[in-house]
């Protein structure tokens, strides 16, 4: 079986942001002690610099640029698909108890606040990346909360 969203055309963001969703955060997808849920920074800069070593010629100076908006990005959209099915009594992802979407959702969000907590930190290791591998690009700024 394959799941379609993972192999269609689309945004590179996408693929990058879900990838460090699952890759960065330091606790399970349905962790329920949020207090656990955190970005990985070292995991980050990690998979960044191998990503980026592999795609920055295929990759525009807009979406080097852009790419670290897809860190809060893709929690945020899942956290949202997570507590919509929660609301909808569960018709789209599986669920191990009744609850179990809410508490998906709610680590969702937890990783997005721990992202945009730690923007500069983030940002400082993303540009690091790109100067290891020679690449330059202006300085942005995730979204503020």
């Amino acid at each position: 079986m394959v799941d379609y969203d993972t192999v269609m055309p689309g945004l590179i963001h996408h693929d990058y942001g879900d990838a460090l969703r699952i890759i960065a955060n330091t606790a399970k997808e349905d962790e329920k002690d949020l207090a656990k849920v955190s970005f990985d920074l070292s995991r980050f800069t990690a998979f960044t610099g191998g990503f980026l070593s592999q795609a920055k010629h295929s990759l525009t100076d807009v979406e080097l640029q852009t790419l670290p908006l897809a860190l809060p990005l893709m929690p945020f959209m899942l956290g949202i698909r997570f507590l919509t099915d929660y609301l909808e009594d569960n018709p789209y992802f599986a669920v191990d108890y009744h609850n179990h979407n809410q508490v998906r959702a709610r680590a969702q969000f937890a990783l997005v606040v721990d992202i945009l907590k730690n923007e500069a930190k983030i940002q400082t290791h993303y540009h690091d990346c790109l100067k290891g591998l020679s690449l330059k690009i202006n300085r942005t700024r995730l979204p503020q909360s």
